[in-house]
């Protein structure tokens, strides 16, 4: 099993960044999966589409040698834009789980969230059943009920979202975790 790790925009050394690296090292330390990916991302300040959705196929699942397992063993967990970017990449790619961190699902009427390509109208609509598919069922959303960026009514809605297809289960494998005061973590 493996897991990458996908940071929101404006990381340009993500090891010094946030929590990224203290995850890497932890799950590394804990040596429960075989790998452990973070890495820079390219474009990391507008964080567009047409650039990480590429960079995340060839360089972090290594989609260049066309092999599916390698995806399929692979959890991704993603932060801000990197949750948008799992969420994207989850719609085309089974993959064994999400863990997404201050996600949403509009671009709040942000320009520079705008251009950057993840949400309608210009990224297109969400295909939330083949989100909830690809991920095995296996979606843990994280949010904080103080975050400044993302107000908890986007991971609810999210969550809301991908649990209708859970086929009248509690939500089916979609879990809604809260947290107090660690802002946008």
């Amino acid at each position: 099993m493996r897991v990458i790790i996908l940071p929101g925009n404006g990381c340009s050394n993500v090891r010094q960044s946030n929590w990224y690296g203290w995850l890497e090292q932890r799950l590394k330390s804990d040596a429960c999966f075989e790998t452990v990916l973070l890495k820079d991302m390219p474009d990391p300040n507008k964080a567009r589409r047409s650039h990480w959705l590429p960079f995340i196929h060839e360089e972090l699942l290594g989609n260049n040698n066309n092999n599916p397992s390698t995806a399929q063993q692979t959890i991704v967990v993603g932060h801000s834009s990197g949750a948008e970017a799992a969420m994207r990449l989850c719609e085309d790619t089974k993959l064994a789980g999400l863990v997404l961190v201050a996600a949403c699902h509009t671009d709040l009427g942000c320009p520079s969230e705008q251009a950057a390509g993840w949400y309608p109208p210009s990224g297109g609509a969400w295909k939330w059943q083949d989100i909830y598919e690809n991920a095995g069922c296996n979606i843990v959303l994280l949010h904080s009920n103080d975050d400044p960026f993302i107000p908890i009514k986007e991971p609810r809605y999210v969550a809301e979202q991908l649990g209708k297809y859970a086929g009248g289960a509690d939500n089916g494998g979609v879990q809604l975790r809260g947290f107090e005061g660690e802002r946008h973590f």
